[in-house]
């Protein structure tokens, strides 16, 4: 396989696994909830009260299945099905179905439209298609994505992915929501045959990602400057939550340079096991040699950002 054609197919990889830990959580970590530093008695809103019950519910269930469906513009549609456990990190196991875009016919020229991702705390596993182990990887089939060696390759967006993937929740658009300051109730519905609470706003993600006190001012800057060029400037967040204040949906939506990207996740089986193991090391590739090997730099052809829409 050609350096572009693995170029092309490590991208379709990159994207499947945000793309897969955005289906579990939103942008940002949300430490800006409303309480002011050093002040131990917070005063909220009857809304902001309610959502505050509804992150601890859902923080505290540790793990749920969930089913979503992503699209941006016509770069990518896929469905997703899986469970993560957030107990002691994030761990899970998502398979990825590609049903239209640019990505589609990427995988479908790599061999496959289905992917497994395994979630770990120092990094996520790819597994590719049968066709890839034979060209590309020397027969192993399996990928491994080191957080640090994302954050590193991608300067500020890395350090902010890397923070992604490895404290998104469910609860995190709960989060989200408390620290944007903007957020109403719509009303009650009915989802997935369940009597839910439906909660609205929209986020300014630049701002959201400055409040949460890991990145230093030089990659703040350079985030902001990327989310400029990705034409990613507000989300909107919408979440349903069931009479136990525990999430049942939650909708994300924001404008991109590539199109619109929209997550809708599902979320059931609260408390449901969740396994997940690293792939045997004879059958796995480490993404850093792979990369040195095909002579590109970044894991994402420089838009891990922009190109992939972390924001969701």
């Amino acid at each position: 396989m050609t350096s572009t054609a693995r170029r092309v197919t490590l991208s379709v990889a990159v994207v499947a696994a945000l793309t897969g830990v955005a289906a579990c959580g939103s942008s940002g970590s949300g430490k800006g909830d409303g309480k002011a530093a050093g002040d131990s008695t917070v005063h909220l809103s009857p809304v902001a009260a309610v959502l505050r019950s509804v992150q601890q519910s859902t923080d505290k269930a540790d793990s749920a299945k969930v089913r979503a469906d992503i699209s941006l513009g016509d770069v990518m549609k896929l469905t997703e099905n899986g469970s993560f456990d957030w107990s002691d990190g994030l761990k899970g196991n998502v398979t990825v179905d590609y049903t239209g875009g640019k990505m589609a016919e990427m995988m479908s020229k790599a061999g496959g439209s289905s992917m497994a991702i395994r979630y770990l705390q120092d990094g996520y596993y790819a597994k590719m298609s049968d066709n890839f182990a034979r060209q590309a990887g020397g027969g192993k089939h399996w990928i491994k994505y080191d957080y640090d060696y994302l954050a590193k390759a991608a300067g500020a967006s890395g350090a902010f992915t890397k923070e992604q993937l490895q404290s998104s929740t469910p609860n995190q658009s709960v989060k989200v929501l408390l620290a944007s300051g903007d957020v109403k109730e719509v009303g009650r519905q009915t989802v997935d045959g369940t009597q839910t609470r439906h909660y609205a706003g929209t986020v300014d993600v630049a701002a959201l990602a400055g409040r949460t006190g890991n990145l230093t001012a030089a990659q703040l800057s350079e985030l902001k400057q990327q989310l400029t060029k990705s034409g990613i400037t507000t989300e909107t967040v919408d979440i349903w939550v069931n009479d136990q204040n525990l999430l049942v949906k939650q909708s994300v939506k924001a404008a991109t340079a590539n199109g619109t990207l929209t997550t809708t996740a599902h979320y059931s089986d609260y408390g449901v096991p969740v396994s997940a193991e690293a792939p045997p090391a004879s059958d796995t590739l480490d993404i850093a040699d792979m990369m040195k090997s095909a002579g590109v730099d970044s894991p994402s052809g420089g838009t891990t950002s922009g190109g992939t829409g972390l924001t969701s």
